[in-house]
């Protein structure tokens, strides 16, 4: 019998290891090795967002690059927000533009409540109107102890991953019309907390709170809220906060055996961005390698 040579065994399809690595936060696409894949060279787009205004926090690489990308083809013009990564941004803002689609570059700090509203009141400015908020953007640093977390880094953690995410909402809520959705990235740590990584896994597991309670409050406006919960994923947070040894390690405990990449993660976002995912709100879609979150 032929086989279908479409057909791809998911645990084969990416690396199933990396070289010990290290890299200062917040990390870089141009440092890492091997390269993550975005989709640059796969994603095709149909034409699910056309003419949508999508505003993406840590758009410079991992997750964001990978979103932004798919959302280009799809035909969405996008805001890349980044903290001071400039050579990556500059990388992803190109792939927008060869998509055909226009890329504002706003570099700054979300965890300041005033930056968030300058970056609502940019997509405004620039697009006329913003339909996607996708609240991607975390802060993670692995500690062995609660003796080595730092209040200031407790602070910072959740001003970035959580309180970031209250301000760009709130800021985005009057000009936000029927139809549109909010889309924040939570992470299997809500439902299986690593112990090195408690300031962080906090922060996910009030993610997915804050994203149930605010679809119920916003789906009488028409405004869809949902989010995506990835597992371990291979972006520069991860030699930003591991150590090399860990990073050699990384993906591997997953039952598929390997990390994920961000080009995996990009469809599901797509999804509930669009009007295929109409009848989601307050939905975390795990996309884990199958570990498991229940």
């Amino acid at each position: 019998m032929k086989q279908d040579t479409q057909v791809e065994d998911p645990k084969e399809k990416y690396p199933t290891s990396f070289p010990p690595q290290e890299q200062d936060m917040p990390g870089s696409e141009q440092l890492m090795h091997p390269r993550p894949d975005h989709g640059e060279e796969t994603y095709k787009g149909s034409g699910k967002l056309e003419g949508r205004k999508a505003l993406i926090t840590g758009a410079d690489s991992g997750i964001g690059r990978a979103v932004a990308i798919a959302y280009a083809r799809e035909g969405a013009d996008i805001l890349l927000s980044y903290l001071n990564e400039e050579k990556d941004a500059n990388e992803t803002a190109e792939y927008v533009r060869q998509a055909g689609r226009k890329a504002v570059l706003v570099p700054g700090d979300i965890s300041e409540e005033a930056h968030c509203k300058h970056l609502i009141e940019t997509a405004l400015k620039e697009f006329g109107q913003l339909d996607i908020l996708v609240n991607n953007a975390a802060y993670q640093m692995a500690r062995e102890s609660l003796q080595e977390i730092s209040s200031e880094e407790w602070d910072f953690t959740f001003r970035t991953n959580i309180y970031a995410m209250f301000y760009l909402c709130k800021a985005a809520e009057p000009h936000l019309r029927p139809g549109s959705t909010i889309i924040n990235t939570s992470s299997v740590n809500a439902y299986t907390p690593k112990p090195t990584l408690i300031p962080y896994t906090a922060t996910k597991a009030a993610i997915q709170n804050f994203t149930s309670t605010l679809a119920q409050l916003w789906a009488d406006k028409g405004i869809r809220v949902n989010c995506v919960a990835p597992g371990p994923i291979w972006t520069p947070l991860i030699p930003g906060s591991f150590s090399p040894e860990e990073v050699a390690e990384f993906g591997k405990k997953t039952p598929m055996k390997r990390a994920g990449q961000p080009a995996e993660l990009a469809p599901v976002y797509v999804l509930l961005a669009s009007d295929g995912s109409s009848y989601m709100a307050g939905a975390t879609v795990q996309v884990t390698g199958g570990m498991p979150t229940i």
